[in-house]
């Protein structure tokens, strides 16, 4: 499975990615703000989400909305 951000560049587990845009939480009051970076995301079974923890809960992002820092 070929996993890519929103510049094309190939995503593996335990990378850093950066939001690109300011992205509303579903299920939550949570906002995350451009800029922001997460380490040691984990690939999922879809290609176009991954998996990262934002404090101590799990989230799951599009890659569509991601950069590799």
């Amino acid at each position: 499975m070929d996993v890519k951000d929103s510049n094309g560049t190939a995503l593996a587990d335990g990378d850093s990615v950066q939001v690109i845009k300011d992205l509303k939480v579903k299920g939550s009051s949570m906002t995350l703000k451009r800029g922001k970076v997460f380490k040691n995301i984990r690939l999922t079974s879809k290609a176009e989400e991954v998996e990262c923890r934002e404090g101590k809960s799990t989230i799951v992002l599009k890659t569509c909305f991601l950069k590799k820092v």
